[in-house]
């Protein structure tokens, strides 16, 4: 096919050579890389936010249990600090996902919590899972309030 004499926008659509096309396509990948990286950071970070919740709540559920269980002998005058650890531990090992550890300091039930989850879209660049963290604590009492 003979392109001699004709004006250069002509010659590159008879030949297929435009490109408007290529940055057309280049355009778009990005923007689809973009949204795929949102989708990422909503979802994983939706699970990273879900993972802090149930963690948090455990140790506060923990941490309550044990306090409750300590409130027991507390009607008596003598709160039992051993009670508050076997429901803190009792509480912590009914919950699937969720690890920690139970620890009485001055008076007091400490519970600290690990929960973690896999990613979805992070698992791409080498993030696997997010992990979330909780403290709560609860402080064992004598009937008299002390």
């Amino acid at each position: 096919m003979a392109t001699a004499g004709l004006p250069t926008s002509v010659t590159r659509w008879r030949t297929g050579m435009d490109e408007r096309g290529q940055s057309l396509s280049v355009f778009v990948l990005v923007v689809i890389a973009a949204m795929f990286m949102t989708a990422g950071l909503v979802i994983d970070g939706g699970q990273y936010a879900a993972t802090v919740s149930r963690a948090e709540s455990v140790a506060a559920g923990a941490a309550r249990a044990g306090g409750n269980a300590a409130a027991t002998g507390a009607v008596v005058g003598a709160p039992d600090a051993a009670a508050a650890a076997r429901a803190a531990r009792a509480y912590l090992a009914s919950s699937p996902g969720v690890s920690g550890n139970v620890a009485l300091s001055n008076g007091r039930v400490v519970v600290s919590t690990r929960s973690e989850a896999a990613t979805i879209f992070l698992s791409a660049i080498g993030i696997d899972h997010v992990t979330g963290t909780g403290k709560a604590e609860a402080r064992i009492v004598d009937s008299f309030g002390r």
